[in-house]
């Protein structure tokens, strides 16, 4: 029918970051299954999900159905992070393991996290976590040099080796182990002040 014309078709899709397939694609490396929670329609969110690699996806939700997705992740053992910056993810953030919001967020969101980037950057979400990784060794090392520490100066301390071979450990020596065992657990954890997220 002439009186009918086709004159323009718009499309409109969601801008990806330019790292975000890089950032996700890390995050699938460090054995993290990624998972995209959105009220978005079925169709614009799989398309997204397949343009980052993400497996998972559920599209169409309610804020209330994100806090499910996530619930059912906890109660089958699984360990949750949950990375949002609107209204709608305030009570997934909350219920999550770990909430994460950008700053770009809303207050609300904001409020709820765990952690708070400043960066309006998918890839910051692999560097924290890279950067817990890390903590967590160094912590693990602190508890190992500690433990060595004690199961070989505690005896001295007590005096066992004294009826034994004679040997003491004298106040001030047993001040200065310790003070060097405080200094070597501080100089280990500053070490993370130089992580890079490669």
């Amino acid at each position: 029918d002439d009186k009918y014309r086709l004159l323009a078709v718009f499309s409109l899709t969601d801008l990806l970051k330019s790292n975000a397939i890089a950032a996700i694609d890390k995050l699938n490396r460090l054995g993290i299954l990624t998972c995209m929670l959105t009220g978005d329609n079925e169709r614009s969110a799989k398309h997204i999900a397949n343009k980052l690699g993400i497996g998972d996806f559920a599209a169409n939700l309610m804020p209330a159905d994100k806090t499910d997705k996530l619930i059912q992740f906890k109660n089958a053992g699984k360990k949750t992070i949950m990375v949002g910056d609107g209204i709608n993810d305030a009570p997934a953030i909350a219920t999550s393991d770990v909430g994460i919001a950008v700053g770009a967020g809303t207050d609300i969101a904001i409020d709820s996290a765990d952690i708070v980037i400043s960066a309006d950057d998918i890839y910051t979400v692999y560097k924290a976590v890279l950067l817990s990784k890390r903590a967590m060794r160094t912590i693990k090392e602190n508890l190992m040099w500690a433990f060595i520490y004690n199961i070989i100066c505690i005896p001295f301390a007590a005096g066992f080796f004294i009826p034994l071979f004679g040997i003491a450990f004298r106040p001030e020596f047993a001040a200065a182990a310790m003070s060097f065992s405080s200094i070597s657990v501080v100089l280990n954890s500053l070490r993370i002040r130089k992580f890079q997220a490669n």
